[in-house]
């Protein structure tokens, strides 16, 4: 990275809860979740440079070499429209996470960008508008902007920040297969659930009593599309010290909340031993 390039963290995005509260007339349903990061994630490096270009690297890098367009692009296309300048920049996307994992890679990863060339471009933007052109990305880029503990509602657009939550351990996991959101979206069935009344507790005991008591309404019908996903929760509901096992978002990853970073540690080299193939790893909640 030159002294002139800039970097921003993408980390990954977890619905502790998630319920499906409606559907709009076109066709966006709407959401009430409690929206958490992790200490793992994405990076965006950002240089000057000529022209318009990108650079994929990491270990899910293999994932995204036949894109022609992404969000990181796209992104950087639509900031340089805002701030009436010609985009040129190259961008390096370190990509830690699994593609279409229901943990906002590409979302974060678009709101990374955003904040990148902000700063590289010495951009002002107020934080409202800069969320209208999350919004612009896709749904859960104005919370990847936040970067912070939110309710969200709406289709992502109504955002309530909340006080840090505990450092907990995290286990992520993820089967290995792809998922689109909008097909465990079509795939749902049922009736739409009432938003949640929840008052967040700031002791850990006591937040986890209120967690446990919601839900994930997606994981039905993701469990429908990719049966792995019940094996996983399963696996991880049996590991010692864990306090909490659901699916993050539409999937197809999921997470356990840890008692500890021993029982965290464990249980990580428990499923990769047992599993080679999974994307196992081992975090915590971000504090930020």
């Amino acid at each position: 990275m030159t002294a002139a390039a800039v970097s921003a963290d993408a980390p990954a995005k977890l619905n502790l809860f998630l319920h499906v509260a409606g559907r709009r007339p076109d066709g966006y349903h709407l959401l009430d979740s409690l929206v958490a990061f992790t200490e793992t994630g994405d990076r965006i490096i950002a240089e000057p440079a000529n022209s318009l270009r990108l650079s994929v690297t990491g270990p899910f890098a293999g994932a995204l070499r036949g894109e022609a367009d992404n969000l990181v692009l796209r992104a950087a296309r639509l900031l340089g429209e805002e701030a009436d300048r010609r985009p040129d920049v190259a961008l390096t996307l370190e990509k830690n996470l699994p593609v279409a994992a229901g943990i906002g890679g590409g979302s974060a990863d678009a709101a990374a960008t955003l904040r990148a060339l902000i700063r590289l471009w010495g951009l002002e933007m107020p934080a409202d508008r800069l969320a209208e052109l999350g919004l612009r990305l896709g749904a859960d880029v104005p919370a990847c902007l936040l970067g912070r503990p939110c309710r969200l509602k709406g289709i992502g657009e109504q955002l309530d920040p909340l006080p840090a939550l505990p450092a907990l351990p995290v286990l992520l996991v993820n089967p290995g297969v792809p998922l689109s959101t909008p097909d465990v979206f079509r795939a749902r069935t049922g009736d739409f659930g009432a938003a949640a009344p929840v008052i967040l507790p700031e002791d850990p005991a006591a937040l986890l009593d209120v967690l446990r008591a919601q839900r994930n309404d997606l994981t039905e019908a993701a469990r429908t599309l990719v049966p792995q996903i019940g094996r996983v929760l399963d696996r991880l509901q049996a590991l010692p010290g864990c306090l909490l096992a659901r699916l993050s978002g539409s999937g197809p990853t999921c997470f356990a909340l840890m008692r500890d970073a021993a029982s965290v540690k464990a249980g990580a080299d428990l499923l990769q031993a047992a599993e080679p193939g999974r994307w196992v790893c081992a975090t915590r909640l971000r504090q930020a």
